[in-house]
């Protein structure tokens, strides 16, 4: 079980790390491409979008297949378009390739963690998304500055790496993982769509967008927001950015374990209330090295509970459609992530490079607002119809999903 779990959470911290790599190892493909380095740049905006928009629509349109054969063919896309990358001759083809490669990650990533929710008992599923998400956050602290120190020399050396990763966990999931259960009929693209006009799953897809927009327009940006603090030295950069991911790891572990323990409703509203916290102090936080680095501990811990619980909060609304629900949630997070390099560009011209987290604080209220909203007792009793129409888990709380022996 632990090990099926773990070779699940691989394929994530592939897609982490090839999502977040990008950034720095823009300057090398920039020269050896001859483009500019803001065109080089869209490589990331086209990823994120691609699969933000790819994400839901694959789900519906995979929605028959076998979740072991749904999991395998992703990673042989996305391996298959990393290695294309690593190959790509010019500007164009390579663009191309990291729209494949949201492809393959758009499919994966949502079905991974409905996988884990069949791996193990209704009260472990909060840990189980947690491992598998990990591997996203585990990116973030090994993946990113190992695929940067990889590709000082030759950027197509990171894309090799990112397409060995992928094709272990292609490996592992095919020799260790059995059978999971399938849809029990065969559905329409339309009847798949069903539960989106219910209120509960929009706030749910809506939180996510908003916190991750408010979360990115200050991560994206935080080297000119502790700029004071590190007087511009690399190295101390590096101290604070390592603190960040080792928080988000510790984020996503404790998140799970917070979830199942206190429920979604109090880790979303404490962890955004931390947030918010943190970014409305974080012109004076930013000031000093011990003020940074305190931001860059809390703020990850309490963002990646949020990204545990959202996941959790969603299956819970109707298990039978949960890799849609999940992708949902994933296209929620990516258009964040997206944006947020707008939102924060925009939030430093208005506001100056010491104040811009504010804009981050006010967003972060938004988010907070949505989250207590949508997950007061009485939304948390509405119904999600199922394929077939009929309320899934009417008149009850969120049903839990049931065990099963596959895997």
């Amino acid at each position: 079980m632990r090990l099926r779990l773990l070779l699940l959470a691989l394929g994530t911290f592939a897609v982490g790390t090839d999502t977040m790599v990008m950034a720095g190892i823009l300057g090398r493909i920039s020269g050896d491409l001859g483009v500019s380095v803001p065109a080089a740049g869209q490589l990331v905006t086209v990823f994120a979008l691609s699969y933000a928009l790819l994400a839901p629509v694959l789900a519906a349109v995979t929605a028959r297949w076998p979740r072991r054969r749904l999991l395998l063919t992703a990673l042989v896309v996305f391996t298959a378009a990393n290695a294309l990358s690593a190959l790509a001759p010019d500007y164009p083809t390579l663009l191309a390739t990291r729209v494949l490669a949201a492809a393959g990650a758009a499919l994966y990533t949502p079905t991974a963690s409905a996988a884990a929710t069949a791996l193990v008992p209704p009260e472990r599923r909060g840990r189980a998304i947690a491992t598998v998400l990990g591997g996203m956050t585990v990116a973030t602290a090994l993946g990113v500055p190992l695929g940067t120190y990889v590709g000082r020399a030759d950027w197509r050396l990171t894309m090799w790496l990112v397409t060995a990763l992928g094709a272990v966990a292609l490996l592992g999931l095919a020799a260790f993982l059995r059978e999971l259960p399938a849809a029990a009929r065969s559905v329409s693209l339309r009847e798949r769509l069903t539960p989106l006009r219910d209120g509960r799953v929009l706030g749910a897809v809506a939180t996510t967008f908003t916190f991750f927009l408010a979360f990115q327009s200050v991560y994206i940006y935080l080297g000119t927001a502790v700029r004071p603090a590190t007087g511009g030295d690399a190295d101390r950069l590096s101290a604070v950015l390592l603190a960040t991911g080792v928080a988000s790891v510790a984020g996503s572990w404790l998140g799970g374990r917070a979830v199942d323990r206190w429920g979604v409703r109090k880790v979303l509203l404490t962890g955004s209330v931390l947030s918010v916290a943190c970014f409305a102090a974080l012109p004076w936080l930013g000031r000093t090295m011990p003020g940074a680095l305190f931001y860059a501990l809390l703020v990850p811990l309490a963002g990646w509970s949020i990204s545990v619980a959202q996941p959790h909060r969603l299956a819970s609304l109707s298990p039978g459609n949960a890799p849609l629900l999940l992708s949902l949630n994933s296209s929620a997070l990516y258009l964040g992530m997206a944006a947020g390099g707008t939102a924060g560009s925009l939030a430093i011209a208005l506001l100056g490079e010491r104040w811009f987290p504010l804009a981050a604080s006010v967003l972060g209220v938004g988010a907070m607002a949505l989250a207590a909203r949508t997950t007061r007792p009485a939304a948390a009793a509405g119904t999600v119809r199922g394929h077939d129409g009929t309320p899934d888990g009417a008149g009850t709380p969120a049903p839990e999903p049931v065990r099963t022996e596959a895997g």
